[in-house]
């Protein structure tokens, strides 16, 4: 928390004066009670001592003053809000790699799966595209709010071959700066990239891509998909099939997302990777801001004098 006129806050020092001076009149005037009243007259003088409750009163005015004085200092604090508008661009890896079973039913199918959930958490008025990159990065879907299109392009993915992870990632900044809000503008873009390994093909690197997506101030935020069991299995001439290991290679895109104010995610199953979509719908969907918190304070504090009155009201029939 931060505050717009600090100077205000020296007044806070007069709180505990004044909490020290009521302790000091009521240590006098307990005192001066016993000094004109025998001690064991005092229950036959008095109805009932109030006990503790008499203190409540004070000790609601003052809490009332320090929120007040914090008030006046105009407090300011970081507080998380929804996006109203934003694009987001979905890269989805379609290599053959993505055809494993090590994540049910496989690789891809759970990463539709996923990005259909993560379509559903994220505000409807999102823009929504799909980049989908083997051997070749493709937009199969421009970004927008109809989800029916995103849908139409996800059922159509299907497995190539390599992995162009860098041409990916260019190809997803390329679509998120075409988007325009209402106004003209560019909203506010992320790039969300769901791979299972290194690069195999295309023409830029993956590092080159996440230096441009910084320099453009779009976080691109990473998931690595499957474990070390995948498995897929590549036909040979003379109908043999070779079965080749596939484990996940999550080093660049944990540089990736570091390099570009995102953030990596290991996803080993389908339960995992849904949690994580799941998350980053609702963080891509918020925003952080600073708002002043004056009202608030200035309320609190105004409630509780009105506190501190009812109760001396209703429990002394006066007021303080």
């Amino acid at each position: 928390m931060s505050f717009a006129a600090p100077a205000a806050l020296v007044a806070l020092v007069l709180l505990p004066l004044a909490a020290g001076l009521y302790w000091l009149l009521e240590r006098r005037r307990r005192r001066d009670s016993e000094r004109f009243a025998n001690p064991a007259l005092v229950p036959n003088l008095v109805r009932q001592r109030p006990g503790w409750r008499r203190h409540v009163p004070v000790a609601l005015m003052l809490v009332a003053l320090a929120a007040l004085v914090l008030g006046l200092a105009r407090p300011h604090a970081a507080v998380s809000v929804p996006r109203e508008e934003a694009t987001i661009v979905l890269a989805i890896d379609t290599s053959r790699s993505m055809v494993a079973t090590d994540v049910k039913p496989t690789r891809l199918a759970a990463a539709q799966k996923a990005i259909r959930t993560f379509a559903k958490k994220v505000p409807k008025q999102y823009r929504l595209g799909l980049v989908s990159f083997g051997d070749v990065a493709y937009v199969v879907a421009p970004a927008t709010a109809n989800r029916e299109v995103l849908e139409a392009a996800l059922s159509a993915l299907r497995p190539g071959e390599g992995t162009a992870l860098g041409d990916g990632i260019a190809r997803s900044i390329q679509l998120a700066r075409g988007a325009r809000s209402r106004d003209g503008e560019r909203p506010p873009a992320a790039i969300l990239v769901l791979s299972d390994g290194a690069q195999t093909q295309g023409v830029l690197q993956p590092l080159q891509a996440a230096r441009r997506a910084q320099r453009l101030r779009i976080p691109v935020y990473t998931v690595a998909l499957g474990t070390d069991q995948g498995v897929v299995e590549v036909p040979l001439p003379g109908g043999l099939v070779q079965r080749v290991t596939v484990p996940p290679d999550p080093a660049t895109l944990r540089l990736i997302a570091a390099q570009t104010r995102g953030r990596f995610y290991a996803a080993p199953d389908g339960a995992s990777l849904d949690a994580v979509y799941e998350e980053l719908g609702s963080r891509i969907g918020r925003k952080t801001e600073e708002r002043e918190l004056t009202a608030a304070f200035a309320g609190a504090g105004a409630a509780l004098l009105l506190t501190a009155l009812g109760f001396s009201a209703a429990v002394f029939g006066r007021i303080p």
